[in-house]
């Protein structure tokens, strides 16, 4: 868990918010986009 800058590994609801916007219209307008949801993990490395 320290090495995410949250301080904290996600849980489920956090990460199903993603999920369910990429599966939904409002998503129709993002492509060719990486969407990492890592809590930073990613932007540390």
């Amino acid at each position: 868990e320290k090495r995410t800058p949250a301080g904290r590994w996600g849980n489920v609801e956090e990460l199903v918010g993603a999920c369910i916007f990429l599966a939904s219209p409002a998503s129709s307008f993002v492509n060719g986009h990486i969407l990492y949801v890592d809590g930073g993990i990613t932007a540390s490395l």
